[in-house]
Order: C-alpha cells, then sequence, then structure tokens
C-alpha cells in the first residue's frame, strides 16, 4: 500500500513541537552559561532549590527555566498560527496532526487482478453486466496509469429496488480489500451529514465521509449513496440550500475534489481517491449538474435463474447445507411460474433465515 498526502496546505514542522522548541531552547540556555562561565570565573552560585538538572547534570535557575517554557509557548504558537492547523481547536488538531504525515491508499497489482474482479462481480451479479463493465476499465486504467492507488469513476446505478444495486457496490469493496460505507439519502435530507457543517452553526461537527477516513486511515473507500433522488432539500432562513445533490457536486469533479475544502476544519483534503457508488430508482428526479458528473447506468432486474444461481453461490460461501439451497430454489421456481418475480432482498432474506435455522441450537 502506497501513502498520499492527505491534508493539504502548510503543515506545521514536525521540530516545532513545543517539547522539542523547549528542549533546544534550554540546550541553548547552557551553551551560553558555560561560555560566561569561562569568561567569569566568579560567577555568584545559586541556591539548590532554584536550579533544575538537565540529563547531563548542567543547571538551570527555576527562574530561566520560567521564561525558557513561556518563549517556547510563544515560538509553537506562532509555528501553528502559520500552518493549516492555525484556527483549529485542540482537540480537533490533535485528531488531525494523526493523519498529518499522509494516509494509505489501496491499490491492485496488476491487469490480472483487475480482470480477477471483474469476473468475482461478474459471477455474483451477471445481469448487472454494464456496471460492471465501467468498474473492470476503471479498474485497468488505474493500473496503467500507473496509479498509486485505485480510482474509480463515480457510478449512478439506475434501476428498480431490489435489485442488487447496494449489494454490488459492497462486494466490489470486498474485492478490492477497501472500506465500505452506506448513507441513506432518505434520512440524510442535508448535506451537513455528509460533508459537515460551518463552526458558526450551533451543532457544527465534520461530516461522516471524513470522519469515516480519519478513522479507518484509508483515502479511497467505496462510499454508497442509496436511493439519492430521495434526498430531501434544507434551506435557511436567508434561502440558502444545503442539499445533498448539490454538496456532492465538489466532490465529483477530479479538479475540486483534489482540493477539497471542509467546512467543519476548514482545512483542504484530497478526496479524489474516494469511490462514489450512487443509487436512485428515477434518475430523472436529479438535477442536470449531477447527471453531467455521472451518466446514469441503467439497470435490469435478475431473473429467476440469475437468483438461483445468486443463492446457490451464496448459500456455499454461507456453508450451508444442500437441502437448504435447494430449497430456496425450489421456492423461486415455484414464484417463477406464479408469473411472480421475487427481488435480490427476497433471496438474501430467505439464505438469512436458512443460516439462522442451520445454526440455531436443537431443542432435545
Amino acid at each position: 500500500m502506497a501513502r498520499i498526502p492527505f491534508i493539504l496546505g502548510r503543515l506545521p514542522d514536525p521540530k516545532f513541537n513545543k517539547a522539542g522548541i523547549e528542549q533546544r531552547l534550554k540546550q541553548h540556555f547552557l551553551r551560553l552559561k558555560a561560555q560566561k562561565a569561562i569568561c567569569d570565573l566568579a560567577e555568584e552560585p545559586v541556591e539548590d532549590d532554584e536550579i533544575e538538572d538537565d540529563r547531563n547534570g548542567r543547571q538551570i535557575p527555576w527562574g530561566e527555566k520560567f521564561k525558557i517554557t513561556r518563549r517556547a509557548d510563544r515560538m509553537h504558537a506562532c509555528a501553528l498560527k502559520r500552518s493549516v492547523f492555525g484556527q483549529l481547536k485542540p482537540e480537533d488538531r490533535e485528531r488531525l496532526e494523526g493523519v498529518a504525515a499522509g494516509i494509505e491508499v489501496i491499490r491492485i497489482p496488476s491487469d490480472h487482478r483487475a480482470d480477477e474482479i471483474a469476473a468475482g462481480l461478474h459471477e455474483y451479479f451477471p445481469w448487472l453486466e454494464p456496471v460492471t463493465n465501467v468498474v473492470w476499465r476503471g479498474l485497468r486504467r488505474s493500473v496503467e496509469q500507473g496509479d498509486p492507488g485505485v480510482r474509480l469513476p463515480p457510478l449512478l446505478l439506475d434501476g428498480s429496488a431490489g435489485i442488487g444495486k447496494s449489494h454490488f457496490a459492497r462486494k466490489l469493496a470486498e474485492l478490492i480489500g477497501v472500506p465500505f460505507m452506506v448513507v441513506e439519502a432518505t434520512s440524510e435530507n442535508a448535506s451537513f451529514g455528509v460533508v459537515g457543517s460551518q463552526k458558526s452553526w450551533g451543532n457544527a461537527a465534520p461530516g461522516r465521509l471524513l470522519n469515516f477516513i480519519l478513522s479507518e486511515r484509508v483515502a479511497n473507500p467505496i462510499v454508497v449513496i442509496d436511493e439519492l433522488e430521495k434526498a430531501g432539500d434544507v434551506r435557511s432562513d436567508k434561502g440558502r440550500s444545503f442539499s445533498l445533490t448539490e454538496s456532492l457536486l465538489p466532490m465529483l469533479e477530479p479538479l475540486s475534489a483534489a482540493r477539497w475544502n471542509c467546512p467543519y476544519f476548514e482545512v483542504p483534503f484530497d478526496m479524489r481517491w474516494v469511490g462514489w457508488v450512487m443509487t436512485t430508482n428515477n434518475y430523472h428526479l436529479l438535477p442536470d449538474p449531477l447527471l453531467s458528473r455521472c451518466p446514469p447506468i441503467r439497470l435490469s432486474a435478475p431473473t429467476i435463474e440469475h437468483l438461483k444461481a445468486f443463492a446457490r453461490r451464496q448459500g456455499a460461501d454461507r456453508k450451508l447445507s444442500e437441502a437448504s439451497i435447494e430449497a430456496i430454489c425450489e421456492a423461486l421456481d415455484r414464484a417463477g411460474a406464479r408469473g411472480y418475480l421475487p427481488d435480490l432482498r427476497a433471496v438474501i432474506r430467505m439464505l438469512d433465515r436458512a443460516e439462522w435455522m442451520e445454526r440455531r441450537p436443537r431443542l432435545q
């Protein structure tokens, strides 16, 4: 895994931490004192309770030590003021200092691995072939360009509910080996929950995305915005809009995402590595600026045969018995014979139920 700069702008020099400044000032004082002692052998002694020994046994009067500490505080404050950390609260500054040296970005080693990931996705979700092809090309492009990590184009998956759009994104993150996060747009009516809010707001806080990256220490997670067209629009008393779709626009554009300014920390971050997967049931409800950045990929529902193949693969992964898997496939056949097409969620619920029944304690 490679490490890339995440916080942009001028960072404080690690040598200018408070303890280091104070130590260098003490050493400088002792050098001056030693030079003076050579020139003035009649130096007036100080009392034992007014001195502090350094590591080499040399002595610093308490009065001089207080001056050194006060000067170190001022010098450290000046160093912080010149950096992007200058206006942050101590607890916020401490949190960002942990990633000041950069964070990791997950990469795939070769075109062959990109092909394997695409094949794995197609094996699980053959009805989602259009998006699998887009992902495959993006993975190979990252390898061919020599990118330090995987960087996928933002994906807008449009199709009926329950066809596996979010499940596809989760499997993609699993195969690449990156963290995964889901945002339910129906519960995130404003941009605050995702990108954060300014400190002038009473409940100001950084957004879920930045908190997730700071927690995982990985720059290229897969982030799913589920049912994006259902996100509401919150307006301030002055008529300013804080919609989720508008807040996403700067992070979907590579140039602006490379230096995205957090409204809470007021510090620029490199967010261009985030893998966006947005899902909709009706993309026509989305604004044109977002559609121009993310052309919708129309997806069809799985057939009964697709669902049966998915049940067999998932059943094998969960180590279900052959009898349980065949019972699920038989239920799907019966539903199809009656003209009813279950969705992927129904199949997953049947798998969950079968797994619970096989794992539950047996009654005597």
